[in-house]
Parts: C-alpha cells; structure tokens; sequence
C-alpha cells in the first residue's frame, strides 16, 4: 500500500532530521524498506535531504530512487525535485534529465534545478534552451531562475539571448533583485557594454557586497583601473566593508593603471585589517608591485610568500621580463625546477617572451623543448607565444610546424602566424594563412584582419582585400581605427589615391598610424608626389612626425631626384632630434646618393653612432652608382672588419662597383665568394652583375659563356645587359643570340628591339636595322623617347631629342649653338648620327637630333647661377657623344654637371668624368 502524506515515519525521519542526525534518519528509512511498510513521499524526502545535505551518503541515492520507482513514487514532485538536484551536482545530468522529463507536475523548484543542473556541469546551451520551453510553457521565472539563466549566457558567451533574457526579467520586475541584477551586470561587463553594466548598477535598489565586487573586478580586468576606484569609493560611502574579493581586485586595477601610490594603501589597509594572505592575495600584491616596476618589493613578497605557489613563480618571471633580464629569468626558472615546482601553460610563456625580447631565440628553442617534454606544447597559449617567438625572427618554417602540431588552432595563434608571414614580407603566405583560417570556421578578430589586409597590399591582392573590407563590418570592427589605417594604407600603396583618401577621410580620429599609412603607402606604389603632398599637410595639421613619417617622405624624395624637398625634410629631421635614428640616416643616405650629393651622403653616413646592414648596404651602392668603385671596395671590406654580415643586396653594390671601375677578375672573385664565404644563394640581379663585369670589358664570348653555365635560367635582365654590351663592343653574332632570347621573353619590350637595331647601326648594316623596326611597327611596339629634366627655381622642366616646346626654345638653341663653339675650339667633334646613314643624314634637320640632355644643360647653364651645381636626370643611357660633350662643357664653362642616367651618375668637372669613361 502506497501513502502519499505524511506518515508517523515521515514524522520520525523529520525530528531525526532536524536534530541533525542524519545517520538515525537513513538506518530507520532502511529498516523501514526492509519491512516493506508504508513509505510516503515525505519519508523519500527527508532520505533524500540527507543524502544532499552531506556528500559520503551519495552511493545510497539510486537506492532510494529504485525503491522510490518500486512504490510508485518516482514521479511524484516532492521526491523528483531533490533527485534532479542531486543527480545534476554529482555530473548525472543525463540522469537529472529522465526525472525532470517523468515528473507528474513541475513547479519552479522543478525548473531551477534542472536549470542550475546543466549550468554547474557546463552544458549553457542546453540551460538556455530549457528556459525558452519553460517561458513558452507560461510558467514565470523566479528570480533565481534569471539569475541562473543569465549566468549560463554569461559563461557562454551568448549576449543577445541574454538582452532578451534582461527584457523579460525587466517587464516581470525582477531586475531589482540585488542576486538578477549582479547577474546582469557580470553579463555586460563581459560582452564589453560597460554603459549598459552601469545603468543597471544605478537602477538597483539594493546593492550588497557582490555587486560592488563585480563591477570594481569588471572595470580592472578590462584595464579600467580609474573606474574600478571610483567604484570602491562608492562602496565605502554605502557602509560595506571591502572583503578579500574587493581588495584583489582593486590591486588588479592599481596594477593596471601603475597607480603604485594606491596600490601600497590597499596592502596597508590589508594588513591593519588582519586580513591573511592567502595564495590569491599573495599573487594580487606581486602582480602590483611586478607591474608598476618595484622589483625590490616584488621580491620581498616573493621570498616571503607560499614558495610552493606557482603562480608567485610566474609573476616574477614576469617581472624579470619586463626589464629583459634574461640571466635572471633563467636563473628563476632553473630555482623553480630545482624546488620541484611544476611549470604550468603560464610559465613558458612568461620566460619564453623574455627570450623574445631578448633575441636569444636558442635558449628558447631550449624551453621549447622543454615544453615538449613536459606536454606542454600542444596547449594553445604556450604556442601561441612559441609562433609568435619563431616569426618575430623570422624563422617562419619553425613557427607554421608549431601550428600545424596543434590540435585545435585559436584566433590567436594564427593571427600571429598571419602577423609573422606580413612582417617578413611574405604576404603571399600571410593571405593563404588567413584563407586557411577561415576554412577552419574561426573567425578572425581586429588583429588578423589588419593583418590580412597589410598581407593583400603586399601583393596588391585586390580581390581579397575588398572581400576583407566588406568583411570588417560583418564582424563589427567598422569603429576599429586599426582595421581603418591598414585599408588606407593598402589602397595608397596600389596607388588607388581616391579610395585611399576617401577612406582617410572618413576616419574621425586620425593618429600617427593614418597620417603615415597614407604616406608610406603612396612612397611605395610610386606616387610620391601624393606622398609629399601629405607630408606637407601633416606639417599643417600639426600632427607629430616619427621615424617612419620622415623615412617614407625621404624615401619620395630621393626617387624623385627632389633635393630640395629632400633638404627641407632633413632640417625637420635634424628640429624633432630624430637625426641619430638608424632609420632615418639610412633614408638620408638613399636621398643625397640618388640626389647625386655622394659627399652628403658619407658625411651622413660618417656620423651614424650605430650602423646596421642597411646603413652599408646604402652607402656601397651609392658610391658604386657614383663612380666611385674603389671606395665602395673599401667600405665593403670595412664593413667585414666591423662584424656587420653581407647579404644579397650588399653584393650587388659590391659587383657593380667591380663592374663601374673594370675590375673583372676581382667582380668574379666577389662573386664566388657569396657562396662559398657567405653562404648567399645567388639571384638573377648577380648573374646580371657578372655579365655586365665581362660585358663592359669587351669580353663578351666569356660572358656568353657564363650565361650558359648558369644554375638558373636567365631571365630578360641577363640577356639585355649582354645585348647593351654587344652594341657598345659591336659585337653583332653575340648581340642577335642575345636579342633572340629577349625578344622571345619579353617580345612587347622596346629596349631589345632598340639595343639591336643600334648594333646594327653602328657596325652599318642598315638593311638588318631597318628590317629590325620593321618588326617592331608590325608587333605595335613603340620605342620609349628619350627625356631629360632639370629643375630651375623650384620647377622641373622637362625635354624631349630635338624639343621645340619650351618657351624659351629659341634661347636655347642659340645658347647650346654658342657653347658648341666654344668646346669645338678646344677639341671636341661630335658623333653625327653615327645611328643614320649618308643619304638620312642629308635628309635630317640637325636640330632635330639634339639630344634632351644637351637642351637640360644648356637651360640650366643660363638660368642658374655659377654656384649651383646643375642636376639632369636622363630616363635612358647616355650616349657617347653627350657624354663627351658634356666633359668639355664642364670645362669651357667651369661648371659642375651631375647627370642621373638610367644606369648610373656622372659628375662632370673640369673636363673629366668620375665614371673614368667607363660606364
């Protein structure tokens, strides 16, 4: 017989109960189950109780509920409620479940445990959906029921369920209640609405302990310190005592904002309130003193706390790796070890991040391998740091094997492998990265998608950076200034000025970043007017200038040969104290090298205080492209002297200077040793070099020769710097193999073509010239005119072979007519149209075949005063006759010219060239 009330049992077990003797309470229950008499749904209960009430009685659970089940009382509400509870805080949830689905009828005690059952064990999903049967079921919440709800969506990140959640609580007044509304505030300061967390502080009518603590911990986890504060002192004028909660995190907020001064206050205040220091409040107070710099207390702390602790040994690894004392940090380590303290994921990172800043990246593959050892290395916050650590230094292979190895790939580690492959301008591997990571359903946060953007503009991927623009406001990064300033400065640098200033504009709060994104971005796709123009107005909006502002507006100077801007940049440079950086020494180099200043250039380089590869590198091919091989040759071998490594680029400095000065045995010798001394992987700029050695040596069979042995095929630059030779030597058999390689590379390339009907030219076989620009009009190739411009009171004019156009056209044919018999006298003979034969030579107007170099140096000769140094730029090789004609003007008219060929400078004094006519 079954009875469902309170039975005589019911009433023992419940005075046994309540004298709290819970042992009596189940051996009377069992003895009872024994006799088979009446069991009731109380005696279930009071069994039940007991068994929640103390933790070794748990085994006998599923004992009572089988027998509950035997008597009929398995579904019965009183009976169902506790066994929910306990099944769910023991992990059976499946369990909790069956009974909660079986119940006769539900109350909400019935729902909250279900609730606060999938909660404890994880499942916040599952809690959600739950509540959303139980509101569409018409049954309303209690207050603890929102509360648990909301905290599941908390943990889950689920903030728009939780909004909702906020709505419904809100319209059945509960958000008053203090235990809802620090729910609700948890849930908004973790999804960042800090305005919203705020208003429902406000708007509570009662506020304990709790509340406080959870507001001041949001505000200093997310680096609110200030606020954090303000709140505490809201607290005290409330007449709540901070606990250990408060002070933990109110130390977290000091440490924050380096508020040392405060943050010593609280320690005070801990210690006048006798408050213990447990293992948290240890590891608060050395993570103040850690951040705010006080090393010596941080120790004191240290050496006098729970040793055992390892969160204490992790801070001070910290600490030591703050001041990059790496000696220290190891030292820590190895202390740690020898204690028998087990690193955990926060303690390779701490000195792993060391050996980052440090450069010491082969002690860190050491504590990598460590972090095999000890399992370590498949967590993703260990490496994290680890790929982050190997691209910093550019050993990327090493840090995309440590990613590939991890199981579950973060945002975070391939953001910083994405970061990594941009750095080292690898941005065809950074955007197949970001590609990959997508595939993989994670998405990626502000970081990766700057990233990917700045991997796009390094290979003008415009299909996938506008893909990724688009994608910037789907994710809710639209406000993120970083995201802004790597869009401007990827459309500057694929020279789309409209969308790049479009969207400069559109950012409201401009920093340094998108002043020089737009700057640099404009320096490398080659509009460096634009790049100069926005210097300028960066001057005018008062915008501070930094190190990349000056490199990149130095950088435009120098390629447009502007000196003048290029001087003005650097008394700027010389005002903001920025002179001494490495940086922008080596960009003044660049500037006066390409400018034609070489003097300037070594002075700038002379007074360096620290030099790099770059500094040598810049000034070695500035002396080369002067003329001046020699001394590029010494630089070269003083750099080895200094311990300064060579690289690729280094040596194409060296071997042009060979090239320039008519050094082959030396070039040659230069050339195997990259290999064999310097372990540098030759490329096709050094094959060329080489060819360009034996070719302006007039040993073109040699260099035909080195062409065939090559390990590598030769590309368009290697042939037509042979052809060039060809033409100079006339040497024609050479010189049609080379054309034939050119033309079959690059057949809608002018200079082949040119190249070879000159060669014919000069060695006067005529039919073959005219048979070679015959091909070229029928393949709608067209020759490339030859150009000069000088710049006379801060404007460049420009000029074209046999220019009528400028204004002062008649002027200048009678000044260069002047000067012509003037040099004439003292033994010049000009070359007549050694490219035409007799009968179009009579035909030819011999104004029409002056050459734009010679109108560049007449206009400047009689505008410019005796002072000033002419400067020409040439966009093509200068030719024989010009160069002689221009040695001898330097010398009737005691002027200095420098002329920028499309190879080379020649500075032209005195009748002399310092390209020693050989160029």
């Amino acid at each position: 017989m079954t009875h469902r009330g309170a039975t005589s049992l019911g009433r023992s077990l419940a005075g046994f109960l309540a004298q709290e003797d819970p042992a009596k309470v189940l051996r009377l229950f069992a003895a009872k189950a024994r006799e088979h008499g009446g069991l009731g749904a109380v005696d279930f209960a009071c069994a039940l109780r007991v068994c929640r009430g103390n933790g070794k009685f748990w085994l006998v659970v599923p004992e009572i509920h089988a027998n509950a089940i035997t008597r009929g009382l398995g579904k019965e509400r009183i009976v169902g409620n506790l066994l929910i509870d306990l099944y769910a805080k023991n992990g059976f949830v499946l369990r909790a479940r069956r009974v909660f689905d079986e119940l006769s009828a539900r109350d909400n005690v019935s729902w909250v445990a279900m609730l606060s059952g999938y909660a404890q064990n994880g499942l916040e999903e599952e809690a959600l959906r739950l509540y959303r049967r139980m509101h569409q079921s018409g049954i309303v919440p209690t207050p603890y029921v929102l509360s648990s709800i909301l905290s599941s969506c908390t943990k889950a990140e689920l903030f728009v369920p939780g909004r909702l959640i906020h709505a419904q609580g809100y319209k059945q007044g509960f958000c008053s209640e203090t235990f809802v509304g620090n729910a609700l505030i948890t849930l908004y300061l973790r999804c960042g609405s800090f305005i919203s967390a705020e208003r429902v502080f406000c708007e509570m009518s009662h506020r304990d302990t709790v509340t406080f603590n959870t507001l001041i911990s949001g505000h200093a986890q997310c680096g609110c310190g200030e606020h954090a504060l303000e709140v505490f002192d809201e607290m005290r004028l409330s007449g709540l005592i901070p606990d250990y909660v408060t002070i933990a995190s109110l130390l977290a907020a000091c440490a924050s904002i380096g508020d040392l001064q405060k943050g010593k206050q609280l320690h005070s205040y801990l210690l006048k309130a006798g408050m213990s220091l447990d293992y948290i409040m240890e590891g608060s107070l050395l993570d103040l003193y850690v951040k705010c710099g006080d090393l010596e207390t941080a120790l004191v702390i240290f050496n006098s706390g729970d040793r055992t602790n390892v969160v204490l040994w992790n801070l001070m690894l910290v600490a030591f790796g703050h001041i990059n004392d790496l000696a220290k940090s190891f030292d820590l380590f190895c202390q740690m070890q020898a204690a028998g303290i087990r690193p955990n994921k926060f303690t390779y990172p701490c000195i792993l991040r060391t050996c980052s800043c440090t450069g010491e990246i082969d002690l860190g593959q050491q504590i990598h391998s460590l972090s095999v050892k000890t399992g370590f290395e498949s967590d993703m916050y260990v490496s994290g740091v680890l790929i982050d650590m190997y691209s910093k230094y550019g050993w990327l292979e090493r840090a995309r094997c440590v990613l590939d190895m991890l199981k579950e790939k973060d945002v975070v580690s391939w953001t910083s492998m994405i970061a990594g492959y941009v750095q080292h301008e690898y941005c065809k591997e950074a955007v197949a990265a970001f590609k990959e990571m997508q595939k993989f359903g994670i998405w990626p946060d502000n970081i990766g998608l700057a990233s990917a953007i700045s991997g796009c503009a390094g290979i003008k991927a415009m299909k996938q950076a506008s893909q990724i623009h688009a994608r910037v406001y789907v994710s809710g990064y639209s406000a993120d200034v970083s995201i802004w300033n790597a869009l401007v400065n990827f459309y500057a640098r694929c020279g789309r000025s409209k969308e790049a200033f479009s969207l400069f504009k559109e950012i409201e709060h401009k920093d340094e970043i998108t002043w020089n994104g737009l700057v640099s971005g404009f320096a490398q796709s080659g509009l460096h007017e634009e790049a100069l123009k926005v210097f300028m107005r960066m001057d005018q909006s008062d915008v501070k200038f930094n190190v990349f502002t000056f490199v990149s507006a130095l950088s435009a100077s120098a390629n447009l040969a502007n000196i003048k801007q290029g001087k003005q940049i650097h008394a700027r440079v010389i005002k903001t104290v920025h002179t001494f950086e490495t940086e922008v020494a080596n960009a003044l180099i660049s500037l006066y090298g390409k400018c034609g200043s070489i003097e300037d250039a070594k002075m700038e380089f002379s007074e360096m205080p620290e030099r790099n590869e770059v500094s040598w590198n810049t000034i070695i091919t500035s002396c080369s492209q002067h003329g001046r091989g020699l001394e590029a040759l010494e630089l070269f071998d003083q750099m080895k002297k200094e311990d300064i490594k060579p690289n690729d680029v280094t040596f194409i400095g060296v071997l042009a200077a060979c090239s320039h000065v008519g050094l082959v045995e030396e070039g040659l010798s230069y050339f195997k040793s990259m290999s064999h001394e310097h372990g540098i992987r030759a490329r096709p700029d050094h094959y060329a070099c080489v060819v360009d050695i034996l070719g302006r040596a007039g040993q073109l069979d040699r260099a035909k020769k080195f062409i065939e042995e090559m390990p590598i095929t030769a590309d368009a630059m290697v042939w037509r710097t042979l052809l060039s030779a060809c033409k100079v030597h006339k040497n024609i058999e050479v010189g049609e193999l080379a054309a034939k390689r050119l033309m079959e590379l690059e057949p809608h390339d002018s200079a082949s073509y040119v190249l070879l009907s000159n060669a014919y030219a000069v060695t006067g076989k005529w039919e073959n010239r005219d048979q070679v620009r015959k091909i070229m009009k029928d393949r709608g190739v067209r020759k490339e005119p030859g150009q000069s411009w000088i710049e006379v009171k801060n404007v460049v004019h420009a000029f074209f072979v046999g220019d009528r156009l400028h204004p002062l056209a008649d002027q200048i044919y009678n000044f260069l007519a002047a000067i012509n018999d003037r040099v004439a006298k003292i033994g010049y003979k000009q070359e007549k149209y050694h490219l035409f034969h007799e009968k179009e030579q009579e035909d030819k107007d011999p104004n029409a075949l002056v050459h734009s170099e010679k109108l560049a140096v007449a206009f400047g000769l009689m505008s410019l005063p005796p002072c000033i140094p002419l400067r020409v730029i040439k966009n093509l090789r200068v030719c024989n006759d010009c160069h002689t004609w221009m040695k001898f003007t330097s010398e009737v008219m005691g002027r200095k010219i420098v002329l920028r060929d499309v190879y080379r400078f020649h500075h032209f004094n005195n009748g002399s060239c310092s390209c020693g006519d050989f160029w």
